[in-house]
């Protein structure tokens, strides 16, 4: 996913055609301190058991640092009801809350590596309504998502479809609040998609932040933590104190430096994991460190050889071991 800047041509319209009340109010602060679901059936964890077995112990501790931390689970399913009632009834009988990933927007990823998403609005509002349904009355932490607001200011949103698109992630905001133990998050990109604060208030407003628990920040990218939660400020102080959520999970050494490479945000070597999840983050508008994105899995196959988007990367993933402090 092509996360840095973009124009932003298409904002214009699609502030104009959206229909959505103005709802200003501050989202509430985060109460309690959750224990984060850690998924035993997760890539990294079948890596430290493959390793284990091949007598490859030292790798196994390496990518015991990314099995043993929480990561969150990114829904994509046709029908995301079976899975997603599976994991949040598994994270409550362990005494954990899982952070979750609506990822099935229209037109997802505006056709590049991870292209896909449902193909109407129509559909897109059923799916939502049935992880919701997933969800039921179980704790769970939900990214509303990731890109699909950012990319408003792409090519994919225009001939009217940006409208559409703010509408729909309202939508999923106002059907995942009905559930009572769910906390919501918009995803709003990352600290070098923000290049003017004051140009993403109204859209964000539109798209349901201020009806949400907040937004999330840095899905997927490398900014580190202190630029992340400065970038976001400024658009939480545009909303009146929004809280916000910070993917910590590959930012321990931040973005590529120049002369360091190219590939800026799709499987950049030199990256370190960077600090734990956790809800005492020292910052009153933070919620939440969390690793979004979950660590050693490919962002693309942008270089020959690569694994496709979501799928493991072992390589990489025990670079991002071994550099993390």
């Amino acid at each position: 996913m092509n996360r840095y800047g973009r124009a932003i041509a298409a904002l214009a319209f699609a502030l104009a055609a959206a229909a959505c009340g103005d709802d200003s109010s501050s989202a509430p602060a985060a109460s309690g301190a959750p224990r984060f679901y850690v998924d035993p059936g997760g890539a990294a964890a079948g890596e430290v058991r493959k390793l284990e077995q091949e007598g490859k112990t030292e790798d196994a501790a390496l990518i015991r640092k990314i099995a043993d931390r929480p990561n969150a689970i990114w829904i994509g399913d046709e029908d995301p009801q079976g899975r997603v009632a599976d994991i949040t009834a598994k994270a409550q009988e362990s005494g954990q809350v899982p952070v979750l990933v609506a990822y099935h927007i229209p037109d997802r990823d505006c056709g590049q590596f991870s292209a896909g998403g449902a193909t109407s609005a129509e559909e897109y509002r059923s799916w939502i309504g049935r992880f919701a349904e997933g969800i039921g009355d179980r704790p769970a932490w939900v990214i509303v998502e990731p890109d699909a607001l950012a990319h408003i200011l792409d090519s994919c949103t225009q001939g009217g479809r940006a409208a559409e698109r703010l509408d729909l992630l309202r939508g999923a905001v106002q059907t995942l609040k009905k559930k009572p133990k769910t906390k919501v998050y918009l995803d709003a990109g990352n600290a070098g998609w923000i290049q003017n604060a004051d140009d993403w208030a109204e859209p964000m407003r539109q798209a349901g932040v201020t009806e949400a628990d907040g937004f999330a920040f840095n899905v997927s990218n490398f900014f580190s933590t202190e630029d992340s939660v400065a970038a976001a400020r400024r658009l939480s102080d545009g909303l009146g104190g929004v809280h916000y959520v910070i993917d910590t999970s590959r930012n321990g050494n931040g973005p590529l430096r120049e002369g360091e490479g190219t590939d800026s945000w799709c499987n950049p070597q030199g990256r370190a994991l960077g600090a734990e999840p956790t809800t005492q983050t020292g910052h009153e508008r933070v919620d939440a460190f969390l690793w979004v994105k979950r660590p050693g899995e490919s962002d693309g196959d942008c270089h020959r050889g690569e694994p496709k988007p979501g799928d493991w990367f072992p390589a990489y993933a025990l670079e991002l071991a071994r550099n993390a402090k």
